[in-house]
């Protein structure tokens, strides 16, 4: 009967996986030679880099929550858009005329009239 010998995996300590992440960070470096000169396999390096970069910057999980907003009404945001300003001249005559941008068809329907 034959016994095949499993590798246990090596543990690696968090400052010596923040060591190699560094060295992978570095303009130029190759994540293969790096990795080979700490006796890594370059794909376990591939890997701790991904789960690096998922991870939040302050080493908190990140959680979704719910974020309550304060929207501005209907009312006062139609009056917060800026009105149509026309300058228009017919011959001698000049107007100039500002109408409100919620009624923006009712403006158009009376500059054609105008301009018949």
């Amino acid at each position: 009967m034959e016994h095949s010998k499993t590798l246990a995996r090596r543990p690696h300590s968090e400052a010596f996986r923040t060591q190699v992440l560094s060295e992978c960070s570095q303009p130029g470096a190759s994540v293969a030679a790096i990795a080979l000169a700490h006796g890594l396999n370059a794909n376990l390096v591939h890997k701790w880099r991904r789960k690096a970069r998922q991870a939040p910057a302050d080493g908190r999980p990140e959680c979704a929550g719910f974020v309550a907003l304060a929207l501005p009404c209907a009312q006062q945001a139609a009056s917060a858009l800026p009105d149509i300003h026309m300058e228009l001249r017919r011959g001698a005559a000049t107007i100039e005329v500002r109408w409100p941008v919620a009624a923006a068809a009712e403006c158009a329907a009376w500059l054609r009239e105008w301009l018949r």
